[in-house]
């Protein structure tokens, strides 16, 4: 049994979070790097290309295995949990419930408005946008909600993500026909990006279709389970959870271990898939395909289970090696402080080098070498974010949101007091990069996209 002290508790509960959300950033941007390959070859499932030498290939198992769909669930998770830690410290110090429900309501609404302008400037399948819907609905319907309230709902989330995603699946395969689900000869995903556009206008064109198509799909994900994840976010920050993980460590050690088990033998049927290591009918390995949809499944329990692996990384940095890696982890936890800050700073950088419309370098980069320049992309990000904590000073992003949820005024007034509500809303929304899935919100984007426009 691992005792700790306060201070130790201390130090949890100011590192977990945002060493989460800061090593999300690094994951969203490799998982992005597939909107950047304009002119790979691309294969049934329209997302990962299938051009490239030995290594370009490993490079995409991987990312198929243990990113794309796996990272933004957690971001969902992150958001919900930040979500309810506003809700708490506010009340706590005396602002009324319905008061309090009511910033979150604005903070929502402007990150829709953001999320869009960001869409349309530079990144079409922002997430910002997105979750600024789901957090105005979900906010508004379960912040207040008792303990038992949420149960029922996390439980009924369950039963919709097992009835309306799963129950296709498992027809599909008491059938023995894993190609009746999907469209191997719908438009590639990666269109609706705009990426190959030689001009900002017409990308801009695409991107504000897509940016719509993503930040609206937020609504039909509530019919389908979508908001799962993000109560398990309400339910785990009333607990405290991430704050304390030291008190939580058994249940960290499970979630850990099963979720991120199932979230890479979930997605390894399609890894194989996408190698030739395996064959299956390329309908199956599609957007809309079974394969796709067994890792968009598991994909959540991947997501957690990231999130529990890192509040125990915090638990042994503290408790073993608190002198090791000191700067490292503050500056990573930095990033994570600014999460939205850092993750529109990625689309500034991204953009006008990798587009067509831009130098046009996503032409001549594979995945490995694109790996490389997304790694290196982050570690900007980390520079400016350990610069900015260095001189205590916030994201201009977080910066920007505050004054527009509280005015200029209040908002100057809760500078010193309130760090942990940008860290909360950013959480999941700042850090948005794709959808769901570093494809998720491109395939629903193209699927619905059918607008058939973007795609």
């Amino acid at each position: 049994m691992t005792v700790t002290t306060p201070d130790t508790r201390t130090a949890e509960r100011a590192l977990a979070p945002d060493v989460a959300r800061g090593l999300m950033l690094l994951l969203i941007a490799l998982s992005n790097t597939a909107f950047h390959l304009w002119r790979a070859e691309r294969g049934p499932s329209g997302w990962q290309p299938v051009d490239g030498s030995w290594l370009d290939h490993a490079v995409q198992f991987t990312m198929i295995t243990t990113l794309d769909l796996r990272i933004y669930p957690l971001f969902a998770f992150l958001l919900g949990y930040g979500m309810t830690q506003m809700y708490l410290r506010r009340t706590a110090h005396g602002t009324d419930g319905r008061a309090a429900v009511g910033v979150l309501r604005r903070r929502s609404l402007w990150m829709v408005v953001i999320g869009l302008c960001h869409a349309t400037l530079l990144m079409a399948g922002d997430i910002i946008g997105y979750y600024g819907v789901l957090s105005l609905f979900l906010g508004w319907i379960f912040v207040r909600r008792s303990d038992r309230a949420l149960k029922w709902w996390i439980w009924i989330g369950v039963a919709q993500t097992l009835l309306f995603t799963m129950g296709p699946l498992v027809a599909a395969l008491l059938r023995g026909d894993l190609g009746s689900m999907g469209d191997a000869g719908a438009e590639p995903g990666y269109l609706a990006y705009g990426a190959d556009k030689d001009s900002w206008p017409a990308a801009a064109g695409t991107r504000v279709v897509t940016g719509l198509f993503v930040t609206s799909s937020a609504l039909l994900s509530l019919v389908g389970g979508g908001y799962l994840v993000f109560l398990l976010g309400f339910w785990a920050a009333r607990r405290r959870i991430l704050e304390e993980p030291g008190r939580h460590l058994p249940l960290l050690r499970r979630t850990a271990v099963i979720g991120v088990a199932v979230g890479w033998l979930g997605a390894l049927p399609a890894a194989l898939a996408h190698v030739g290591a395996v064959r299956v009918p390329d309908d199956a390995q599609s957007e809309e395909g079974a394969l796709t949809t067994l890792r968009e499944v598991t994909g959540t329990a991947g997501g957690v289970g990231y999130m529990a692996a890192i509040a125990l990384f915090v638990v042994w940095w503290t408790n073993r090696s608190p002198r090791w890696g000191t700067t490292a982890v503050t500056a990573v936890a930095a990033v994570g402080k600014r999460s939205m800050s850092c993750y529109l700073t990625h689309s500034l950088l991204f953009a006008p080098l990798l587009a067509a419309w831009g130098l046009g370098l996503g032409a001549h980069l594979g995945s490995a070498t694109m790996a490389l320049v997304a790694t290196a992309v982050w570690l900007v990000t980390v520079a400016g974010a350990y610069a900015l904590e260095k001189a205590g000073r916030r994201g201009p992003a977080e910066v920007l949101l505050r004054r527009l949820a509280y005015g200029a005024r209040t908002a100057s007034a809760r500078t010193a007091s309130s760090a942990e509500t940008d860290a909360g809303a950013g959480a999941g929304a700042e850090a948005g990069g794709a959808h769901p899935a570093g494809a998720e919100g491109a395939r629903k984007a193209d699927a619905g996209a059918s607008l058939r426009s973007p795609r």
